[in-house]
């Protein structure tokens, strides 16, 4: 695969009921902030940017920091943007509405 520049979304969804949802989508999210890749925490998802190979590692990351932590069940939704002759990031995507 390329390495131009591709955004992610990821949303973590929790089945758990041994500690609040949230807690463990935080510890999703101090693993995307490790990673030092580009990425802009929403509401209900976090937006990643970075090269293929990247995104593919930070999302590999967090389910393994779950798995590592003992979260018992999960879902993981991710959205992939790829180009393929070149770049493609949020801000390209959104700029007209900032």
């Amino acid at each position: 695969m390329h390495q131009h520049t591709i955004n992610a979304s990821i949303q973590l969804l929790p089945i758990v009921q041994d500690r609040h949802p949230y807690d463990w989508v935080d510890e999703a999210i101090a693993v995307i902030q490790q990673s030092g890749i580009k990425h802009e925490v929403g509401p209900f998802a976090t937006v990643i940017e970075g090269g293929y190979d990247e995104v593919m590692k930070v999302i590999h990351d967090v389910n393994e920091k779950l798995f590592e932590l003992g979260c018992n069940e999960w879902i993981t939704s991710v959205q992939i943007q790829i180009r393929s002759n070149g770049p493609i990031t949020g801000d390209e995507k959104t700029a007209k509405f900032q």
